[in-house]
């Protein structure tokens, strides 16, 4: 069977950039994508921003819905201080095992778990199965119509305090309309718009940064 995009990805990587190294993993997988074949990771230009929230917000449990190659986790988990982890969701079995080799290639194994299945099921388990009391850091890439009910089922789970900051990708193109009605007039979040483009694209999209106010 012939290897699927997301494998031909990872083949790139493990060929060309320096184990061990989460930059060297991460600008390889930019490489491929802008030069041979587009792939939906957050990409060269929106994760700088990704880069400078999660550094202002400076996380020990962090959790992103939405995995794919393992781009995004590598981009955190690089930025982690010591002692801190990402989990991250992922529905697919193909992409959570494409984003596992990546993320031990980027010896970044230690930092990040996978936690393979869906969003809406495992939000629920974290504090009992995944020992996870609160989360200060949240990255929403995964599907758009998740976006927000998986941001109040967050909140109905206490998995939320204040100041713990969701950041959310694709809010233009494809867009979440229903999340930025959510998180800009209920009243419990702090919202910035940071205006962008698709990765690898000239298109208009942006990504937004959501403050939870505490309960």
């Amino acid at each position: 069977m012939a290897p699927t995009k997301e494998q031909r990805i990872l083949e790139f990587v493990k060929q060309n950039a320096t184990r061990g190294d989460p930059q060297s993993v991460v600008d390889h997988i930019d490489k491929y994508c802008s030069q041979k074949e587009w792939a939906m990771n957050v990409g060269d230009e929106k994760g700088l921003i990704l880069d400078q929230v999660v550094k202002e917000t400076n996380p020990t449990t962090a959790l992103e819905l939405g995995t794919y190659c393992g781009y995004s986790a590598v981009r955190i988990a690089r930025l982690l201080k010591p002692g801190s982890r990402l989990l991250t969701v992922e529905m697919n079995q193909g992409n959570a095992a494409v984003a596992k080799q990546m993320i031990e290639f980027a010896g970044l194994q230690d930092e990040v778990e996978i936690l393979e299945g869906s969003s809406q099921i495992i939000i629920p388990s974290l504090k009992e199965k995944y020992e996870v009391d609160e989360v200060d850091f949240v990255f929403i890439d995964h599907f758009g119509d998740r976006y927000a009910p998986d941001t109040q089922l967050l909140e109905e789970c206490h998995l939320l305090k204040k100041g713990s900051v969701l950041l959310a990708d694709n809010v233009v193109y494809p867009g979440a309309p229903e999340f930025l009605e959510y998180v800009r007039k209920s009243g419990r979040y702090e919202c910035t718009n940071y205006p962008s483009h698709l990765e690898y694209t000239d298109k208009e999209d942006a990504l937004e940064k959501a403050v939870f106010k505490g309960e």
